[in-house]
C-alpha cells in the first residue's frame, strides 16, 4: 500500500500508523509529525486510502477506506471495513518493529478503521487513538474481538461542534467500548471535525507514555 513515511530518528524504535479521512491522502497529517515533538526515534506511516465511489457524495470516486451510505449512521459498508482492516493488518507485519512497538492512529474514516482493526488484532499493539470518529459495525466487536488486546491503551477526542460525526456517536461508541471493559481515555475539545492545538498536546502526551 502506498503511504508517506517520516522517521524522526534513526533506527526507530517505535511506529505510528496514521489513517486520514474521507477524501484527503495520506499527506494530510503529515505536518502533525514535527508538532509532537516526540524524544524518540519513530516512524509514522501515513497510508493513501484506495480510491473508490463514495455514496453519500454522489458516488464521486475518491480516497476512502470504506463507502458511507448516509450521513448520522445507519447501514454500513461491512464488506469495505474489513477490507481495510485487512490493508491495515498487512501494513502493521511489514513494519521493522514488532507489534507491541505499534501504535494504530486514525482521523473519521480512518479512526473507524483503527479501531476495527485494534482491538481485533492477534497481537499486542502498543496502542490505538480513535480521533473524531466512531466504533464500526459495533453489534459485532463482542464476538470477534482479540484477548490480545483487551488491555490495549485508547485515546479517544472528538469536537463538541462536530457536524459530520456528532459527538453523541462518539460518547456512545466510547460507552460500548467500557461496557466491553476497555477504559478509553477520553478528550473533548470545543472545535468541529477537525484537530485543534489542544488534542496535539494530549496526543502527544499520549504517545510520549506508550513509546
Amino acid at each position: 500500500m502506498e503511504a508517506v513515511e517520516i522517521e524522526t530518528g534513526s533506527p526507530p524504535r517505535a511506529a505510528v500508523i496514521w489513517l486520514h479521512g474521507l477524501g484527503a491522502d495520506g499527506h494530510d497529517f503529515e505536518p502533525i509529525v514535527p508538532e509532537l515533538r516526540l524524544k524518540q526515534a519513530v516512524r509514522f506511516v501515513f497510508p493513501h486510502a484506495p480510491v473508490r465511489p463514495v455514496t453519500i457524495n454522489q458516488g464521486m470516486r475518491m480516497r476512502a477506506w470504506y463507502d458511507i451510505f448516509q450521513f448520522g449512521g445507519g447501514r454500513e459498508d461491512e464488506k469495505g471495513i474489513r477490507e481495510s482492516q485487512k490493508l491495515l493488518e498487512k501494513l502493521v507485519e511489514e513494519q521493522p518493529v514488532p507489534p507491541e512497538k505499534i501504535v494504530l492512529a486514525g482521523f473519521s474514516q480512518g479512526g473507524a478503521i483503527v479501531l476495527q482493526t485494534a482491538l481485533r488484532y492477534p497481537k499486542p499493539l502498543a496502542g490505538v487513538m480513535a480521533l473524531s470518529t466512531y466504533l464500526p459495525i459495533a453489534g459485532r466487536l463482542e464476538a470477534e474481538r482479540n484477548a490480545a488486546n483487551a488491555g490495549i491503551p485508547v485515546f479517544m477526542a472528538h469536537g463538541q461542534l462536530d457536524d459530520l460525526i456528532p459527538i453523541q456517536r462518539a460518547q456512545a461508541s466510547r460507552d460500548a467500548l467500557q461496557k466491553l471493559g476497555y477504559k478509553p481515555e477520553w478528550h473533548e475539545y470545543p472545535m468541529p471535525h477537525s484537530v485543534c492545538g489542544d488534542e496535539v498536546r494530549d496526543i502527544s502526551a499520549f504517545l510520549a507514555r506508550l513509546l
